[in-house]
C-alpha cells in the first residue's frame, strides 16, 4: 500500500530546480517507494543491490552511465561512491534539471 507523502511536492520542486536530488534517511521508511511512485516514465530505475550492476558501477562507471543515462534514479548509490565524481562531471556539462536522483 502506498501512502501519499507530503514530501512528494518538495521532491518534485527540487527536481525542477536542481540537477541532482539526494534523498537520505533511515532504512525501510519508504524512500525508494516514494521516489518510484513520483518518477517520470522516462526516468530509469537502477539499484546497486544487484551485484552485477554494482560491479559495473564500481569497475566501469563510464559503461554504467552509458547503460543508465539521465534521467536516472540510482538506488543504494552509497555502495559505489566513485560514481559521485562521474555524476558531477555529467551535470557540469549540462544545465538540465533533475538528471539524477
Amino acid at each position: 500500500m502506498y501512502y501519499k507523502r507530503t514530501l512528494s511536492k518538495s521532491l518534485k520542486e527540487a527536481n525542477a530546480f536542481f540537477k541532482v536530488v539526494l534523498l537520505t534517511g533511515p532504512r525501510q521508511v519508504g524512500k525508494t517507494t516514494l521516489l518510484e511512485h513520483i518518477k517520470e516514465p522516462e526516468r530509469t530505475y537502477v539499484t546497486l543491490d544487484d551485484m552485477d550492476i554494482l560491479m559495473m558501477a564500481q569497475e566501469d562507471p563510464t559503461h554504467f552511465f552509458e547503460r543508465f543515462p539521465p534521467p536516472v534514479l540510482i538506488d543504494e548509490v552509497q555502495k559505489a561512491p566513485n560514481l559521485f565524481s562521474y555524476i558531477k562531471a555529467i551535470v557540469d556539462k549540462s544545465n538540465k534539471k533533475g538528471q539524477f536522483w
